[in-house]
């Protein structure tokens, strides 16, 4: 009968092998790679690319941008309703 005590090498649970990447934290930012396809309105595209600013920031930085962009195109959208346009073909009866 082997009444030898354990050794700690014995007890202790397998470890991954050290592959010099940290694992305490979240991954960093990194671009999603979603294409952004040009509307042919410059004041849209400029807001739709201001998107891409959100792929260096950590999540909790992608609000604002988005706050940003969405609050822009709204802005862009409501001024189409704002503009004159090209008089009603009906025009007023009297």
């Amino acid at each position: 009968m082997n009444d030898a005590v354990p050794q700690a090498a014995d007890t202790e649970p397998d470890t991954e092998p050290d592959t010099g990447a940290p694992q305490d934290g979240p991954a960093g930012p990194a671009p999603l790679g979603v294409p952004r396809t040009p509307t042919g309105n410059a004041e849209v595209d400029a807001h739709v690319e201001r998107l891409a600013d959100a792929d260096h920031l950590t999540t909790d930085g992608h609000l604002e941008v988005y706050e940003d962009v969405h609050r822009g195109l709204r802005d862009a959208l409501t001024a189409l309703d704002t503009r004159p346009g090209p008089p009603s073909a009906h025009g007023h009866r009297s």
